[in-house]
């Protein structure tokens, strides 16, 4: 099993590789890294090194959606899709804002399109957030499917529920990267309820 948050020293981060656990994976399964290695060098590369020079460029000064910019500059991506939640539709606007009045094409499509009932997902009534109205289902395959069929760079995920995200990021063609998540609970600052878990413990815990 995996276990790299347990392990406390992460040697690999400095480069201290004499120091590396017995149980690391580096030690585990180099056929793997060597495989990874094959990858970027045939495929991969590019994106990474465009990510590690933004990752440099900006460090600790750009928020995330300059980087997306920076990074869709230096990978050449010109017309990105912007999928969005219908609770974030006010932020949307101005995100396709900034992005149009930085030379990027922009695709967006919110959640709710299609408006079709929740009940065809096998809902009951009373397993909706407002029980006796229409709810419409929030629908990830199609916000995939019609950037993929815009063809688009990059798809740019901006508050997309937990599972809708997980459907959208399987139905996508192009590659993906986040702006912002759901999190309605701390204001779409999901790390708040693990830097405060003494605040949080109660909506935390499963039990």
């Amino acid at each position: 099993m995996l276990n790299c948050a347990k392990c406390g020293a992460h040697p690999c981060y400095k480069g201290n590789l004499e120091k590396l656990p017995a149980n690391c994976p580096m030690r585990l399964y180099k056929e793997i890294y060597d495989e990874a290695a094959d990858i970027y060098r045939q495929s991969a590369g590019s994106l990474a090194c465009n990510s590690a020079r933004v990752e440099a460029g900006g460090y600790g000064v750009w928020p995330r959606i300059r980087e997306i910019m920076e990074f869709s500059h230096l990978a050449g991506f010109k017309k990105l899709g912007l999928a969005f939640c219908v609770g974030l539709r006010k932020e949307a606007l101005e995100v396709n804002r900034i992005l149009e009045s930085n030379s990027f094409m922009v695709a967006s499509v919110m959640c709710k399109t299609g408006s079709r009932p929740k009940e065809e997902l096998g809902l009951r009534d009373d397993e909706k957030v407002r029980p006796g109205q229409f709810e419409a289902m929030c629908n990830p395959v199609v916000q995939a499917l019609l950037l993929n069929k815009e063809q688009t760079d990059l798809n740019v995920l901006l508050g997309l529920c937990v599972g809708h995200d997980t459907i959208f990021i399987k139905h996508s063609e192009a590659p993906i990267t986040v702006l912002a998540v759901k999190d309605r609970a701390t204001g779409h600052n999901p790390l708040a309820a693990v830097y405060a878990t003494h605040y949080f413990q109660s909506r935390v815990n499963l039990k």
